[in-house]
This record gives C-alpha cells, sequence and structure tokens, in this order.
C-alpha cells in the first residue's frame, strides 16, 4: 500500500499537471502570425484549422499553415510554387498575389484570389492543403477579393469587391464559367472601399462580412445579413464588429484591423482571425512589420448577431479561455544550409533564376550567384529572404564572396520594397575588401559608413529594436563585434514607403548591371526575435 507521503505527492503532481493545463487554456499572444501576413483566411476540416494570406510579388506565393487550436501554427507549404502558376516577371512592388481566400468542400480544398499583374481572379485545388495544388481555373470577373460560396441548393457563387461594393456571380465550379449575372448586393455601411467579402449561411439568413475603411488605421470588419444570397442586407447594429478606428482603440499598439474571415470550431466556439499592425512610437505611429495576421474569440447566438471579443478590439495579450493548446516546433535559430531544400520561411522576389542558387554545389552553404539586377529594379534579383516577425531581433550571416570586379557584391538586406531598403554589403575595393552601409529611401541613396576589412570572408549581423536597426561586423581574429552604423526603422515603415508589405531580410549578390561570375557562400543564417 502506498504511504501517506508518497500519496500527497501523486495528489500534488497531478494537481499541479492540472492547474498548468487550465492555465495554458486560458489566454495567448496576438499576433498568431507575426511579421508579414495579411489578409487571412480560414477554413476547418475536422480537428484542423488551416489558413493563407496574402504574398505579393514573392516567390511562391500564398503560404499555407496549419493548427490544432488557432493559436499555434505552423507552416506546412504554398500554395503557388511552380512558375506556370505565378507569372511574377517585372512586376511591380505590392503587386501580383492579393487577398486569398481558403475553402474546403466535398474533399477538395480550394484557394481563390487575384493576380493583380497577370490573369486577374482564379482559383487553385488539391486534395491535401500541403499540395501540390492544380494549375489557376480563372474566372472571367473583373474584380478582386474573391471567395467562393456554395448553397444548399448545389449553386456556386464568385463573390467580390467591386468599385460599388459586393458582387455575386453564379459560376460552373467545374469551369470556373460565368453562368449567371454579375450583382451588386451590398455596399456596406458607408465606409470606403467595401472589400473582403466572405458569405456565411446560419439560422435562415446569408450574413456577409467584409472590411470598411481601406487597409489603414480607419479599417474595421462589418457585416449584414439578408434571407437572399442577392439582398436586400440588413446592416448589424454592433457594426463596425471590429474597428480600433475608434476612441477605445485609439492608444492600441494594434491598429488597422479588418479584412476577417470566421470560423466555428469543432467545439462550436466562434472565432475570427483577421488582419492588423503593430505600430511603434508613442506619438507618430509607424509599423515596419506589415500587416500580421491577430486572432479574436466571437459571440454568435442563434439567430443573432456576432459580437467580437466583447466591445470589438483587441489586445496584444488576450486573456481569454481558448481551445486546449497543441504546440507546434519551434523554429530553429540558426539556418545551416544543410538540406537539399530551403524551409517554407524562405522567399524569393519574383520568380527566381534558380541557376543561380545552390545547396550542393559546397555541401553545407547556400551559394547564390550574382545577377545584373539590383533591390532597386523591379526584376528577379539574386536573393533569398524572410520576413522580420519582431520589432526586437538579430539576425547574421557568415559568407565567402569570391569576385573579381568591384561592382560585385554580396550581403544582408532589410527590404520594404525597391525603393526603400538597407543593404549591408561586401565588396571589392582594388585589392582590398570594404563592407558598406547602404541607404536607399526613395530617390535619395547614399552610403551611410563604411569599413575595410581583412579578406573576402565577413560575419555580418544586424539588431533592431522598434526605433533603430544597428549594424555590426564581426572581427575574424577577436570574435568581437563592431557596430558600423545605426538607422531609423520608420524610414522602413509603410508609412513611409507605402505599399501592401512589411520588412524582409534577405542574403543578396548582384553585379551592377554587368554579366559576371561572382558569387557568394553562405555557410549559415541566424534570426532570433526577442520579443
Amino acid at each position: 500500500m502506498l504511504s501517506q507521503k508518497l500519496l500527497l505527492l501523486l495528489h500534488t503532481v497531478l494537481f499541479l499537471c492540472l492547474f498548468n493545463a487550465l492555465q495554458a487554456q486560458q489566454g495567448y499572444k496576438n499576433p498568431v502570425l507575426r511579421g508579414f501576413n495579411p489578409d487571412p483566411s480560414i477554413c476547418r476540416v475536422g480537428d484542423d484549422f488551416y489558413m493563407v494570406t496574402s504574398s505579393f510579388e514573392y516567390f511562391p506565393g500564398l503560404p499555407i499553415y496549419k493548427s490544432k487550436d488557432l493559436v499555434n501554427w505552423q507552416q506546412i507549404g504554398h500554395c503557388l510554387t511552380r512558375d506556370s502558376q505565378l507569372p511574377l516577371k517585372q512586376v511591380p512592388s505590392s503587386g501580383g498575389l492579393f487577398a486569398p481566400s481558403l475553402r474546403y468542400h466535398n474533399g477538395v480544398f480550394y484557394v481563390i484570389c487575384t493576380n493583380v499583374s497577370a490573369g486577374g481572379n482564379f482559383y487553385s485545388t488539391a486534395t491535401d492543403p500541403a499540395g501540390p495544388w492544380s494549375e489557376p481555373i480563372w474566372v472571367d470577373i473583373k474584380s478582386i477579393d474573391p471567395d467562393i460560396f456554395w448553397d444548399d441548393d448545389g449553386k456556386t457563387y464568385f463573390v467580390t469587391q467591386g468599385d460599388e461594393g459586393i458582387r455575386v456571380t453564379e459560376i460552373d465550379i467545374k469551369t470556373g464559367k460565368v453562368i449567371g449575372p454579375e450583382r451588386l448586393v451590398w455596399g456596406g455601411t458607408g465606409g470606403r472601399f467595401p472589400e473582403a467579402p466572405h458569405i456565411y449561411k446560419r439560422d435562415g439568413f446569408y450574413y456577409l462580412l467584409l472590411g470598411e475603411g481601406g487597409t489603414e488605421y480607419m479599417h474595421s470588419a462589418t457585416m449584414g445579413r439578408s434571407k437572399y444570397i442577392y439582398g436586400p442586407y440588413e446592416p448589424s447594429p454592433l457594426n463596425p464588429i471590429l474597428t480600433h478606428a475608434n476612441r477605445i482603440g485609439q492608444s492600441n499598439p494594434i491598429q488597422g484591423v479588418g479584412h476577417a474571415d470566421l470560423v466555428q470550431a469543432k467545439d462550436s466556439s466562434w472565432w475570427m482571425v483577421f488582419l492588423g499592425f503593430r505600430v511603434t512610437h508613442q506619438w507618430a505611429y509607424y509599423h515596419v512589420l506589415g500587416r500580421e495576421t491577430f486572432l479574436a474569440p466571437v459571440s454568435w447566438p442563434k439567430g443573432g448577431w456576432p459580437q467580437v471579443n466583447g466591445n470589438g478590439t483587441v489586445s496584444l495579450q488576450m486573456n481569454v479561455p481558448t481551445l486546449p493548446l497543441v504546440p507546434v516546433p519551434k523554429a530553429a535559430e540558426r539556418t545551416n544550409f544543410d538540406t537539399d531544400k530551403l524551409g517554407f520561411e524562405w522567399q524569393y522576389l519574383r520568380n527566381p533564376d534558380r541557376n543561380k542558387y545552390s545547396l550542393t554545389e559546397k555541401p553545407g552553404s547556400l551559394r547564390i550567384s550574382a545577377s545584373p539586377y539590383t533591390l532597386d529594379q523591379t526584376e528577379a534579383v539574386s536573393m533569398i529572404c524572410r520576413r522580420q516577425t519582431e520589432h526586437n531581433f538579430s539576425a547574421a550571416t557568415r559568407f565567402t564572396l569570391v569576385s573579381a570586379n568591384d561592382n560585385e557584391e554580396a550581403g544582408l538586406t532589410l527590404i520594404q520594397n525597391n525603393t526603400h531598403h538597407y543593404d549591408f554589403i561586401l565588396k571589392k575595393s582594388g585589392k582590398k575588401y570594404i563592407v558598406q552601409l547602404r541607404v536607399r529611401l526613395g530617390s535619395l541613396s547614399y552610403i551611410a559608413a563604411q569599413q575595410t576589412v581583412s579578406g573576402n570572408q565577413v560575419t555580418l549581423s544586424i539588431k533592431g529594436n522598434p526605433s533603430q536597426y544597428a549594424f555590426y561586423i564581426t572581427d575574424a581574429k577577436t570574435a568581437q563585434e563592431k557596430e558600423l552604423g545605426k538607422l531609423d526603422t520608420r524610414y522602413l515603415s509603410t508609412e513611409v514607403a507605402g505599399g501592401f508589405t512589411g520588412v524582409m531580410i534577405g542574403l543578396y549578390t548582384s553585379s551592377h548591371g554587368k554579366q559576371t561570375n561572382a558569387k557568394a557562400y553562405f555557410d549559415w543564417f541566424d534570426y532570433k526575435a526577442n520579443d
């Protein structure tokens, strides 16, 4: 028989385990997808949730994420991974893919999207959301932000944003052919740019969710409903059901919330995913991370209207009950380039010239051959990049530049778009090598700092905080870091640079307009988020 002390110990351990499990289900941190991940759309299949976000000019296109609990997400692939699916040649910054939707119907997953630079509206299908996905099926409707809605009578509708409001059009789901008139059904509540439509059928009503106010500080989510799919739609008395463009949200570090989608969990609870952005600086707001994906609980009584988190606002720390939490593997801080494929976190800027990259030429290193293109151009530059996901972070790489000419360079970049980026590069200068910190801000371009180094191998690092980026060279002999310079983050913000993306951290090479045999071997890349 167990002793009294052992029984007491077992009870204590059991209590602590139960207490920790309960605590783990009483809150989470926003955003749930950090860094440039806008325009989220979500669906549930059984116990699993899947989500897609916009990718614009980056390749592969449309990242796909999976979760068991809506809080912890892991990327499982991209929807568009072939050049034939996603032509991005010379696509300008913030062109390409806008506002996808992700839906599941009769055993098939659908991603519905618009390539605003080539082709217009389309959908791709897959039986496994990790891929492969089909070639695009094009839909001849001239609008953006498309979704697909299947009604109970078997009819399929394309739901889109037009200039005047939301349109609904019957299509043939097998071919994408339009088989009914395009009808304007609702212009929203009066806010500008009514967009991002999703239809849900519940309790005998068609509920139409949309974004209003533009994807900026006046953004919001609103809802209407009707007994008929073509309307008329009655606006919710709770509108806007989500916004921080009011007194309650004016000082919130999360701004620009909107462009939402709804999902019901297996326990019948409702949840909303939506975009927003984390701002820096107390009085003058800037955001550099791009629009991110946030999560909020939703109360939706039978026959009533959905209410988001009680008052239509959210916070960074959400102290609300969650689904049972299922953690996902934490991303490694170091990429050693010792596999035959890059991880899903890495992307190219437009369709890559695949001959410029190799993970096998020098095992344990990534070779990037220089192209004539620079980051100032809307071309397929020689670069791989990943999102900056936190304001407080550090990034570093060690690489060797194989170069014969002064115009050839390689290194790190922080890029918002082709007119706003900070480049931290190694290049030849006669018989010497120099590290330069170079700034491009619109029509302004200059060298902020430079230093001669001892050879063609160097370790460079960047440390970021909400207001500044600091750039360091590591001394090869002493392993000590030496700061080369600091630059303000705000000049890479959306408020200054414009566009719809966020800062990406890139490994980059270029020969500045000349044909070349130059290349760089990157031994590793570190990224550590400190928030």
